[in-house]
C-alpha cells in the first residue's frame, strides 16, 4: 500500500511542478493593441501610421515623429509595438503618432 501511495505523491509533485513551469508562459499573452477607435485614442489623434495623421488638425505634426521616437514609448529601437504611458497596458505602433508626443531625449 505504501508503494502506490508514494507513487502517486510523486506523480503529483511531478504533474504540479510542470504545471508550476508551464504557468508563467501561458499568462504572458501578448498585450492588447490599442484600436484607433479606442476613447483615448480618438481624444489623442491617435493613428498607427504618423503618416495618416489630419495634418489640419494637427499643424505642428510632422512625418519624422513617431511613437518610436517619443519620450512615452516604452519599447526599444527595434520593437514594431510596445507601451505607451499615454495607452496604460495597451500596445502602440512605433510608426503611430498621438497628440502627447515628445521627443525623446538624448
Amino acid at each position: 500500500m505504501k508503494d502506490s501511495t508514494r507513487r502517486v505523491f510523486f506523480f503529483r509533485a511531478l504533474a504540479g511542478g510542470c504545471a508550476a513551469l508551464a504557468l508563467p508562459a501561458l499568462t504572458r499573452a501578448a498585450p492588447a493593441r490599442v484600436d484607433e477607435a479606442d476613447e483615448t485614442a480618438v481624444a489623442l489623434g491617435y493613428k498607427h501610421d504618423t503618416k495618416q495623421v489630419d495634418k489640419q488638425r494637427y499643424s505642428k505634426h510632422s512625418n519624422e515623429q513617431t511613437c518610436a521616437n517619443c519620450a512615452f514609448f516604452q519599447g526599444s529601437a527595434t520593437d514594431e509595438w510596445a507601451g505607451c504611458a499615454m495607452f496604460g497596458r495597451k500596445h502602440i505602433a512605433a510608426s503611430g503618432w498621438c497628440s502627447a508626443w515628445a521627443k525623446k531625449p538624448g
